[in-house]
């Protein structure tokens, strides 16, 4: 399959380069680049802000039933060419093959959730305290949104923020990342064959700060949505205080997992492995900080390593890979700091540590073991594929380590003692909690963190509301 020209898509126009500015798009397995990216001008932004005002007027006043229609369709579209858009991901993020088809597929589900959810915005009737009265609360559609979509999962994010803005009656601009372009443009190009009605979805590339400062300062934006980092994410938090704009937030996470000593520790090394190494580590809720019993915690160690070094990393579109490159030349310098730091202390790497091969972003499946407080990776988020290990004991340190730092986006239990489930679920600070699996997030559940992981929820009901607004009529009929 060819890597498309790429374009911008704004009312419902396909705009190619045409003498802007663009940057190369790179494929992180072999460098290559695989087209050049359009940015979007002023006069691009100005015309997308005014699409997506024109598209909110006519879109809000679309009933729920057409606009469930025009995701769902798009559901079906994307789940029957599940391989060319999972090919697309492969190329431009190096996710091996067999997980970017599961991400089409979750991507799939979400707009799917969003369009039945959206028939079901309901609001609610109040008793009156006085005759003759009626009192209903109603939830409209918030206005134009601002999406802002992180490279590292480039079908479940943008679809998470456009299908429930879309969902509530919302326009939107999205400015997906500009190393995972296509993935975005292929989804914008379903909802355009579902019917989408022109300037209801927009979707601009270029300078991420420029970008971020001319949509969110724009009156005409009423809320924003965000993946990606903390930092970026206060950023963009204090521009959209300035216009007492709506916003959801998902940022950071560093994820602690606690494995209490009643468990199978090479059971758990299996599935953690799995869980570890999705997508390089690349995932906001990649279970990162292990805290384990110190009872099994060198069993731990010792199978997990086993397991990280049997891992085959290469290129995501051959069939047998299993942990494909790093998204960016980036990451790897990143990785080489925490690894730096570690030997530094004198702290064990059972496996891994170094970059693979001459070409490509490569790195090795990475274990730090029994780290401590002061260590690099116990207090910055790898995002990669590094995990590191901490010896625990007695079981009253586990909430503390698990609170430990400013992060609450996920946080795994492995027990099989309920009490012990039962005092982490109450005292972990974290907006998902999953004992014994390592599955965070559903179409139908809410997904949000705490601390300096973010603001408000996506997905499940509370995802679609915060897309609407509630307003409160109270009506005095007069007398008969």
């Amino acid at each position: 399959m060819d890597y498309p020209e790429l374009r911008l898509f704004i009312g419902g126009r396909w705009i190619g380069l045409d003498g802007r500015r663009g940057e190369p798009v790179y494929n992180p397995a072999t460098g290559n680049v695989l087209a050049e990216l359009p940015h979007a001008t002023e006069a691009d932004l100005d015309e997308a802000l005014a699409s997506a005002a024109a598209g909110f007027d006519r879109w809000r006043r679309t009933s729920p039933v057409e606009r469930a229609r025009v995701l769902q369709q798009t559901s079906a579209l994307m789940l029957a060419r599940r391989d060319q858009i999972a090919t697309l991901i492969t190329l431009e993020l190096g996710k091996p093959i067999a997980e970017a088809k599961a991400e089409v597929e979750q991507a799939a589900g979400l707009f799917n959730w969003n369009a039945e959810e959206g028939r079901r915005a309901y609001g609610r009737v109040i008793p009156p305290r006085t005759q003759g009265a009626m009192q209903f609360a109603l939830r409209e559609p918030l206005g134009p949104i601002a999406a802002f979509a992180s490279w590292n999962a480039p079908a479940i994010t943008p679809s998470r923020k456009i299908s429930g803005a879309l969902a509530a009656g919302c326009s939107v601009i999205i400015k997906a990342s500009e190393e995972t372009p296509a993935t975005a443009l292929a989804i914008a190009a379903l909802l355009q064959e579902s019917g989408l009605p022109d300037g209801v979805l927009n979707v601009v590339f270029g300078n991420p700060a420029e970008i971020s400062a001319k949509l969110i300062g724009s009156p005409i934006i009423r809320g924003i949505t965000f993946t990606g980092s903390t930092s970026v994410g206060k950023q963009l938090a204090s521009l959209a205080v300035q216009g007492m704009k709506r916003m959801t937030l998902e940022l950071g996470g560093h994820a602690p997992v606690m494995i209490f000593e009643d468990v199978d520790p090479e059971a758990v090394a299996l599935s953690a492995v799995t869980a570890k190494y999705r997508n390089a580590g690349q995932v906001c809720t990649s279970p990162t900080r292990f805290y384990v019993h110190r009872s099994i915690h060198d069993r731990f160690v010792a199978r997990f390593a086993e397991l990280a070094r049997a891992i085959k990393v290469g290129n995501g579109l051959d069939p047998a890979t299993r942990m494909g490159p790093l998204a960016n030349a980036r990451r790897l310098e990143a990785m080489d700091r925490f690894l730096d730091d570690a030997r530094s202390r004198q702290i064990a790497v059972p496996v891994g540590g170094e970059r693979i091969g001459g070409e490509g972003c490569f790195y090795s499946p990475t274990l730090i073991a029994n780290v401590d407080e002061d260590c690099l990776v116990s207090n910055v988020e790898p995002f990669g594929p590094i995990a590191a290990t901490t010896a625990f004991d007695p079981a009253e340190d586990a909430i503390r380590l698990c609170n430990r730092l400013p992060f609450g986006l996920a946080s795994y239990v492995m027990t099989n003692d309920m009490r012990n489930a039962g005092a982490m679920i109450d005292g972990i600070e974290a907006g998902n909690v999953i004992v014994n699996h390592w599955q965070a997030s559903l179409p139908e559940t809410p997904f949000g963190g705490y601390k300096d992981s973010g603001v408000g929820s996506e997905g499940g009901v509370e995802g679609l509301q915060a897309f609407q607004n509630i307003k409160y009529v109270s009506e005095q009929r007069p007398p008969s």
